[in-house]
């Protein structure tokens, strides 16, 4: 009888240092870690703008961790707005940098927030602005950014609309030679100096295509996009 009274305070002894275990931590649980905020205000240099000098005073808004960490900053500036050759600064919890940039040059900026725990939130939105060159009578137009199809998608055979953005600090008005293949880079032309920002294209099942935007402003000045591709299903 003793015997099974041992028993069983060994199994209420069990059972209750189970529940004790399994149940929720209480006030000591450590909260999930998460990223920053998103950084949602650039403040300068504001999108599309000329700047006349090259020293360039970077401004954003501010962004807050839900755990209360330490926010860093990290600033990208580039001239290819894929930013495959982005300049990156990463500031400790200020969010104001001075660079000094090429004149006469097209940039592109972007700003991430990651914690002291390398939890990063996604990219701010891109700006692009001009550094004022020395008696520049006309500036190059921003190369086009991408609107649709993704880049990288897998989209349905018969027809696609690609369409892009692109602006000029001169406020020329822009035209676009568009070309579309199979082969990269892409070598055929299907639009030539069309004033719309859309070309319809005809694809056929299982193929990937690879197209570009080369964007001229009537005075000479011209840049050529980055090659995007997609694929059909």
């Amino acid at each position: 009888m003793k015997e099974l009274d041992v028993f069983r305070t060994t199994v209420l002894v069990f059972a209750a240092t189970v529940i004790f275990s399994c149940g929720g931590g209480g006030d000591n649980a450590t909260e999930a870690e998460q990223a920053p905020d998103k950084v949602t205000i650039l403040t300068y240099p504001t999108n599309n703008l000329l700047c006349i000098d090259n020293t360039i005073e970077f401004e954003w808004g501010e962004s807050t961790d839900p755990n209360g960490d330490v926010v860093f900053y990290v600033l990208e500036i580039a001239t290819k707005n894929d930013f495959s050759d982005a300049e990156t600064f990463t500031l400790r919890e200020e969010t104001l940098k001075s660079v000094t940039l090429d004149i006469g040059s097209a940039y592109f900026w972007r700003v991430l927030a990651r914690d002291s725990k390398n939890n990063k939130s996604e990219y701010s939105e891109v700006y692009q602005f001009y550094t004022e060159g020395e008696a520049e009578e006309n500036h190059l137009p921003f190369s086009p950014v991408l609107v649709s199809p993704t880049n990288g998608t897998d989209v349905s055979s018969g027809s696609v609309d690609l369409i892009w953005n692109a602006t000029d600090v001169d406020d020329d008005p822009l035209t676009y030679d568009v070309y579309f293949d199979t082969a990269n880079p892409p070598v055929a032309k299907v639009g030539d100096n069309q004033s719309d920002n859309k070309k319809n294209v005809s694809v056929s099942a299982a193929t990937t295509y690879y197209w570009k935007v080369v964007v001229k402003d009537g005075k000479g000045g011209e840049s050529i996009g980055q090659i995007w591709s997609f694929e059909t299903n």
